[in-house]
């Protein structure tokens, strides 16, 4: 599975997303992306790609987009 593959993944368990609604997904706008759910996402996130993310990362991870950017700054190629 690529790293894409397994993001995806991650975003469609994490708020029961289907893959077109995946760029649209934000936190606090979508409807399971609460505190608790976003703590799970980064959880999965740092286990799937063997990384520890900073806080502040933790907090700019606030879309699926965004999210991309900031695991690149990990050396995650998606």
């Amino acid at each position: 599975m690529s790293n894409l593959q397994t993001y995806n993944k991650l975003f469609r368990e994490t708020f029961a997303l289907r893959d077109a609604e995946l760029p649209e997904a934000k936190y606090l706008r979508t409807k399971l992306w609460d505190s608790l759910h976003h703590m799970e996402l980064m959880s999965a996130l740092e286990e799937a790609f063997g990384i520890s993310l900073n806080t502040l990362d933790v907090m700019d991870f606030s879309s699926y987009e965004t999210g991309k950017t900031v695991l690149a700054k990990y050396g995650v190629e998606l």
